[in-house]
């Protein structure tokens, strides 16, 4: 009697292991697509993305760098103080979107230009994204909101 408790219960256990594992299996493997990675202008420099891999890019959008294009095409450059790389954008541009201010893009890499699929820009005067801000204080270039 004992035996037949003892091989039901290690039944139990091992279905329960493996319901697990394929759990995990699942949900990471519907997550794979949904995961951006946040990247600034230097990095990219020093670490490519691989091809058609999808990625969020931030930094200042560098002053003087902003030209409109034929439509709604938008091209600019992003810095973080050590590198910049251009950008493409077709789409409208949020309206607190300009030179010199941080900005947030997800996209990925066609040769040398960052193609912006998403543009964010920081919402208020005293706000910019983290990312964006450590990217920048670790090149050294970092200014802190004026009060």
């Amino acid at each position: 009697m004992k035996s037949l408790k003892k091989k039901r219960r290690i039944q139990v256990l091992s279905v329960a292991a493996l319901a697990l594992v394929i759990a995990t299996g699942t949900i990471g493997y519907s997550m794979r697509s949904g995961i951006n990675f946040f990247r600034a202008p230097s990095q990219l420099a020093t670490e490519p993305p691989q091809p058609g891999e999808v990625f969020r890019l931030g930094g200042l959008v560098e002053k003087g760098s902003l030209k409109r294009g034929q439509g709604e095409v938008i091209e600019f450059k992003v810095t973080d103080g050590g590198a910049s790389v251009p950008v493409k954008f077709a789409g409208v541009l949020p309206d607190l979107f300009k030179e010199g201010q941080g900005m947030i893009g997800t996209g990925k890499m066609e040769g040398d230009t960052f193609v912006a699929s998403e543009i964010l820009a920081k919402h208020d005067e005293n706000y910019m994204p983290k990312e964006v801000v450590d990217a920048l204080k670790e090149q050294g270039v970092y200014e802190g909101p004026s009060s």
